[in-house]
């Protein structure tokens, strides 16, 4: 159960790291971060995480 927490927290995470890399927006960072869970399923199913987006973003915040 704790676990499931910890797994919560970060893909509050990455959501918020994909926000930051498609709008450089404050404003949407918050927006995305309170909503994250439904602004995460919207970008899985618009495809813009697709052509492994989805591990090219968390890792050029790393670079």
């Amino acid at each position: 159960m704790r676990n499931s927490g910890l797994v919560y927290f970060l893909l509050g995470i990455y959501a918020m790291m994909i926000s930051w890399y498609y709008n450089h927006s404050v404003f949407y960072l918050i927006l995305h971060w309170i909503f994250w869970p439904f602004y995460l399923v919207y970008e899985l199913l618009s495809g813009r995480l697709s052509h492994d987006m989805w591990r090219i973003i968390p890792v050029s915040y790393f670079k």
